[in-house]
């Protein structure tokens, strides 16, 4: 019932430290718009693999980072499941980058659905703290 009625998004976070570019996005925007192609100046998915395998300056922008050697380096590396300490980063960047003067109810608009699936599971938009917060599905 809860899945019928309210659409939930898994929110990624894609890195191309090479080009030291990070952005957020959700599973409809990985199928439906060029995020992949900002960030890493390729098509797809699937082509990530292939920058990974045999572009070097990538491979070693990738190994510096993660402090890992080549045959280390997996795809989770520049795109995975964003975390909720990393959409607090965003959370941060979105006040940084707004060009009002901070008021004491100043609130970040929504980046995302209403409800998005994380690593550490499902999280409901809070209006009032401008925030996500942790949905118990068993309750």
């Amino acid at each position: 019932m809860f899945f019928l009625e309210n659409k939930i998004e898994t929110v990624y976070i894609l890195e191309n430290p090479e080009k030291k570019i990070i952005k957020f996005a959700t599973g409809t925007q990985l199928a439906y718009e060029n995020i992949i192609k900002d960030v890493f100046g390729v098509a797809c998915v699937k082509d990530l693999q292939l920058m990974i395998q045999f572009n070097k300056s990538f491979q070693d922008s990738i190994c510096h980072k993660h402090g890992i050697r080549e045959n280390k380096i997996t795809i989770d590396k520049i795109l995975r499941i964003a975390s909720k300490q990393e959409i607090l980063l965003l959370k941060n960047q979105l006040i940084e980058n707004n060009d009002k003067p901070l008021e004491k109810d100043f609130s970040v608009p929504r980046p995302f659905e209403r409800f998005i699936k994380l690593q550490e599971g499902i999280f409901k938009w809070d209006e009032k703290n401008s925030s996500y917060n942790s949905v118990n599905l068993g309750a």
